[in-house]
């Protein structure tokens, strides 16, 4: 299973930091459009803690963070959805976070005592925490995770630049895919599927801020420039197949999101719509305009706007024809829509106002995080709780199939 950590990027602003909590004020939740698959919104608790958040889901595993007992501290945590037991992940020292999962292997970072930050790996089966290390400098973060494939970027030694890395499950191994730039170039890994990794890369001989994205063929060790749609820098944010995606600076110096097929070289330029957060299943891209999020099918060039158009949608994941992500209108409220026949459908909180979707499995289920009742009738929320939506027509599937959820 390919999993790709979102990380959204603006060209020529540095790193557009998006909140992945849950907007909050007072307000009345939206009239939730006609969705034809009804959720089940299930708390999954805490470690101990007040609060609690999913990060990623797989079959049926979900993985996250909680504050532990007393609110000492962060934990990892995976959930298993067939038995319904938290398991405490443990740290590198300090506080850890899970951020992905494949199979029996989960992804994340975690802090040392030292205070550095570097990824890590449990394995579900011999419940063992490993620290992958660095390129020999103090950090290292992931970004994705396809079967025994890790990525990521990790600080050279003595600091002064980083590159991405795929580091092998199988072998125990941290490769360094260098820059565009040579060894003294910047590079960051953003997405991994089937061998090729993407991500952005510094250039040689131009500016600090310039940059291009890049796939690395992990067999031919082979890193190609993407190039641009005129403009001076690009960026990939993610992969799908042969398909790339990401954001590009136009000859007329404007941004515009683009699709890049890696077989036949034809570059696709999706419009101002998809400035931000693109992600690709498929023949579909999906993306927004920091307003609105979209759909475009790369087969028949066709655009739709995800949602009614109220507020602000923002996409989180796509899977398949599957889409998750949050609409603030003006509260965060999350949302699980359909690409193929523009479904669309709000997902409830665990009995306060607002919530939020991080990823959706290939059962249609969704995890992410929603409010409890408040403890104060004065506010909206109480304590936000790690939460997984079950469509009911998956949950008497399941049921049948003696696989409860």
């Amino acid at each position: 299973m390919r999993v790709r950590l979102r990380a959204w990027i603006l060209l020529g602003a540095g790193l557009l930091a998006v909140g992945t909590g849950p907007a909050y004020g007072a307000g009345a939740s939206p009239a939730a459009p006609a969705g034809s698959v009804p959720y089940t919104v299930r708390d999954l608790g805490t470690l101990g803690g007040t609060r609690s958040e999913a990060t990623a889901i797989d079959s049926t595993t979900v993985v996250g963070s909680s504050l532990t007992s007393g609110d000492a501290s962060e934990h990892a945590f995976v959930y298993d959805l067939r038995g319904h037991t938290m398991t405490d992940l443990g740290t590198l020292g300090g506080s850890s976070r899970a951020t992905g999962v494949a199979g029996n292997h989960i992804v994340g970072e975690s802090d040392l005592t030292t205070g550095q930050t570097h990824g890590f790996v449990y394995d579900i089966r011999t419940r063992r925490l490993l620290d992958i290390g660095t390129l020999g400098g103090s950090g290292s973060d992931i970004t994705g995770i396809d079967g025994d494939t890790v990525v990521g970027t990790s600080s050279l030694s003595g600091d002064a630049v980083a590159h991405a890395f795929a580091y092998s499950l199988r072998t125990g191994t941290m490769t360094d895919l260098g820059s565009l730039a040579g060894p003294s170039g910047a590079s960051t890994a953003a997405a991994v599927d089937d061998g090729i990794v993407v991500g952005n890369s510094s250039l040689p001989n131009a500016s600090a801020g310039a940059t291009h994205g890049f796939a690395y063929d992990l067999r031919t060790r082979t890193m190609t420039d993407l190039g641009t749609l005129g403009g001076s820098s690009s960026t990939a944010g993610d992969i799908s197949g042969s398909t790339v995606v990401g954001q590009s600076r136009t000859a007329g110096n404007s941004l515009s999101g683009y699709a890049y097929d890696l077989r036949t070289g034809v570059r696709t330029d999706l419009g101002f719509h998809f400035l931000i957060a693109q992600l690709v299943s498929g023949h579909t891209v999906v993306g927004g305009d920091s307003l609105l999020s979209s759909s475009y099918d790369l087969r028949t060039h066709t655009t739709a706007t995800i949602g009614s158009g109220r507020g602000v949608t923002e996409v989180r994941q796509i899977s398949g024809k599957l889409v998750v992500g949050d609409n603030f209108a003006p509260n965060s409220f999350a949302f699980v829509a359909r690409v193929d026949n523009g479904d669309f459908t709000y997902l409830d909180s665990l009995g306060g106002l607002n919530s939020a979707a991080a990823q959706v499995n290939r059962h249609g289920v969704v995890a992410g995080s929603a409010a409890l009742p408040p403890a104060d009738p004065s506010t909206a929320n109480g304590p936000f709780h790690a939460a997984v939506w079950v469509p009911r027509k998956a949950t008497r599937a399941n049921a049948a199939a003696h696989r409860p959820f």
